[in-house]
């Protein structure tokens, strides 16, 4: 295979044959910029900034996203907007993936927050290259701008009829001073033609013919394969090793031990004794002849069984209170309307189908690499350090090529991989591709933090509840980065646990602290997913307790319509996962309609035949809103799931096809979640290796899905996440409608067949 080119914007024009006069447009978070004239190959204003949009002079649109593309179609959404805005040919759209570079602006891609942050800075890019473009055609017709209008790839006299295409007046473009790109007009939303439209998916011919780039796929002239193996507990060390056998497997060149590092490790790699050889089965045959002798270090004696029992007795008792209304802790309940329950979710890995892997070079006192990563520009840095370059004077010493990724979901946000590749680079003076092998990715990644949620409130005369006390104990995120957290930070308690909605009189929020024994990261929908998987369970049971329906439940308990700020209830930590703005206010009458339409779309509340039940969860996060519906049969102990529903309100959609397309996935992700994934630790060594003992849905166990998009006319949300949380909590609420058999320690197959 030919090693994959990726190219910067020098290179990026002049293969292009750009020439003066080619129109480009660059944008940054809060600023577009126009390259005037550049020369063929030379770099120009534009290369300083992120996006950018070159028209060529035979009217192709190039566009450079800066977004990572991991399945969830960020490389269509992102031009769509722009192609939109600037109304160009969809089909005379080219897209190239940009590498980590500062001055794209944010590259991070996780948080669903590629369109939902950054959605009207799109927009004026696409602007004002239309802008641009109506002002050449009305001084070559020495008419008023005003009398001429961006149609579909041209610019048409409204006067005459005549029209220019864009490549005809790119030349004349460029030499145009640039409008203020907070000036220059948007389309309305009834202009639309891409935005909200199903478009021709961007490199998905190249994925189907097998013919797309990822980190696996790299090759380089006198390149090394290395596979390495890592200590089984987080913080062990090597004591010593034997690599006489490995060394004697035809192919492999060397063997390496890296550096040891202190916990928390952060993005660092865990240390470890690497094979490296000319191919991948060398390496990975060596591997298997290494002699390895740990020191475990003090993690060695965590088990994750009974530690979540431990976090299951910490909640019960009171907590550190991040939010709260009234009084709760002189109530005295009554047993006859009082639900008191513990809720408990074991450690989870991504399993993406992709499993990492990183290739590097120094050469000439450069490093590059080229890597699949959510994070690129913080690989950048980190190569940075490890490299011991100086950030302010070397940074172009660096070069990070992004790939595409098959799967991430929070795993690849992480870099440890690409560091490994760098450090082996170094070590060797070659060329290193450090891969990881599934058994790698499961054993030593980054777990989805293992969780117990306790929830306690009494019904009142008027069918919702009131003294309302929850309380959650996790390892928390940040750990990974400060080896004393204990306690979820406020960005971490914003997500589902002290934001909630309710119409309460008395409530308290509260947290406990919890230790940590494995790499805790990024997973999708991060703690939404405890929590909602809580929340929705107790609201199930609260409607039980109150002989009501659940969706009757949602309803009392979100009470009036109304915009809620959780800062002006005693949560000031609350960010609204950055979006603070009024377009992003959490509204109770958006949750409602969720519901409502959900539940008259699947028929949630007629009767079914016996042994079968409906189950509705609800969960708001990434400022979008989400509901889920299941139906099961539960005959003999055994749970057979009939068919699923979900329902989102992300505000303006952009392409229905990805929504829908993620919102599957959260479906089949979460159905694995609640039925049978775990991860569990004896020892401190994670207990499963591989799909047979960390088991996922196959195709034959998926039901029937369906996707029900609520129409808005409301600020672009988030889609990649937020329809996972609601999915857990709506199969267990079915198991019990079907069963009486209330699960609320996850996954299900320990207490039922499934």
């Amino acid at each position: 295979m030919e090693p994959i080119i990726h190219i910067n914007r020098r290179d990026f024009l002049a293969q292009l044959g750009i020439t003066a006069g080619a129109l480009v447009i660059g944008s940054g978070l809060s600023c577009v910029a126009l390259a005037v004239n550049a020369p063929a190959g030379e770099a120009s204003p534009a290369n300083t900034l992120g996006y950018f949009v070159s028209i060529t002079p035979d009217g192709t649109v190039d566009i450079i996203c800066h977004r990572m593309e991991m399945g969830q179609g960020i490389n269509t959404s992102v031009p769509q907007i722009i192609a939109d805005e600037l109304e160009a040919d969809w089909t005379r759209v080219k897209v190239t993936l940009g590498k980590a570079d500062t001055r794209y602006g944010d590259q991070s891609t996780g948080g669903s927050a590629s369109i939902r942050k950054f959605f009207a800075h799109i927009r004026q890019m696409g602007a004002v290259a239309r802008d641009m473009l109506e002002q050449a055609a009305a001084h070559h017709w020495k008419v008023d701008k005003s009398a001429v209008k961006a149609q579909q790839h041209f610019v048409v006299n409204s006067k005459t009829g005549e029209k220019l295409a864009f490549g005809d007046l790119a030349a004349e473009a460029a030499k145009l001073p640039m409008p203020d790109p907070t000036k220059v007009r948007l389309k309305t939303e009834k202009e639309f033609r891409l935005i909200g439209k199903d478009v021709k998916l961007t490199g998905h011919e190249n994925i189907a013919q097998g013919k797309a780039i990822y980190a696996q796929d790299i090759q380089l002239p006198d390149m090394l394969v290395a596979t390495i193996e890592r200590p089984p507990v987080v913080g062990g060390k090597v004591k010593n090793f034997d690599d006489t056998e490995a060394k004697k497997i035809k192919g492999v060149v060397a063997v390496v031990r890296l550096k040891d590092r202190s916990i928390p490790v952060g993005m660092s790699p865990v240390s470890g004794v690497a094979v490296l050889a000319t191919n991948t089965w060398a390496a990975l045959e060596g591997r298997k002849k290494l002699k390895v002798e740990w020191d475990l270090g003090s993690n060695a004696s965590h088990n994750s069984e009974p530690y979540k029992q431990q976090l299951a007795a910490t909640v019960r008792e009171p907590g550190a209170v991040v939010r709260g209304k009234g009084k709760v802790n002189d109530h005295s309940y009554n047993p006859e309307r009082t639900v008191e329950a513990v809720y408990t979710m074991p450690y989870h890995h991504h399993m993406s189908m992709e499993t990492p892997a990183a290739t590097a070079v120094i050469k000439d006192g450069k490093c590059t690499v080229w890597t699949g990563t959510q994070t690129p520009q913080w690989c950048k840095n980190l190569v940075i350090a490890e490299l011991g370059f100086d950030p302010e004077k070397d940074g172009d010493k660096v070069e990070v090529n992004t790939t595409l990724m098959g799967g991430a979901f929070g795993r690849k946000g992480k870099n440890d991989f690409a560091l490994e590749a760098v450090e082996l680079a170094k070590a060797t003076g070659k060329p290193v591709k450090v891969i990881w092998s599934r058994e790698d990715d499961v054993k030593h990644g980054y777990y989805h933090s293992i969780a117990a949620n306790y929830c306690k409130a009494e019904i009142t005369d008027k069918k919702t509840a009131d003294f309302w006390v929850q309380r959650v104990a996790h390892p928390p995120i940040d750990w990974t980065f400060n080896g004393t957290a204990d306690t979820p930070s406020d960005g971490l308690l914003g997500l589902g646990f002290a934001d909630i909605p309710f119409a309460l009189n008395n409530f308290s929020c509260e947290t406990q602290k919890a230790s940590t024994h494995v790499r805790i990261g990024w997973f999708r929908a991060v703690q939404n997913l405890h929590n909602a998987f809580a929340i929705s369970s107790f609201v199930d049971e609260l409607a039980a307790k109150a002989s009501i329906s659940t969706r009757q439940m949602w309803m009392n308990l979100l009470g009036e319509d109304r915009l809620i700020d959780p800062r002006k209830e005693g949560f000031t930590g609350w960010k609204n996962y950055d979006q603070l703005t009024e377009d992003y206010a959490v509204d109770t009458r958006r949750m409602k309609n969720v519901i409502n339409t959900l539940a008259e779309k699947t028929g949630l509340e007629k009767k079914l035949p016996a042994n079968e039940g409906w189950g509705l969860a609800f969960a708001n996060s990434f400022n979008s809103y989400s509901a889920a519906v299941t139906k099961v049969r539960v005959v003999n102990k055994k749970v057979e799931v009939l068919e699923m529903h979900t329902a989102i309100d992300c505000g303006l959609v952009v392409t229905p096809d990805r929504v829908r397309s993620q919102m599957e996935g959260a479906m089949i992700m979460g159905l694995s979640m609640a039925l049978y994934s775990q991860i569990t630790i004896k020892d401190g060594v994670i207990e499963q290796s591989n799909f047979h003992d960390y088991q996922v849905a196959r195709m034959p166990e998926i039901p029937p899905l369906f996707v029900h998009l609520i129409e808005s006319d409301k600020a672009p949300g988030g889609v990649g996440e937020p329809g996972l949380p609601a999915v857990v909590p709506s199969i267990t609420n079915a198991i019990y409608q079907a069963s009486g058999v209330r699960v609320r320690d996850l996954p299900v197959n320990k207490t039922l067949a499934v």
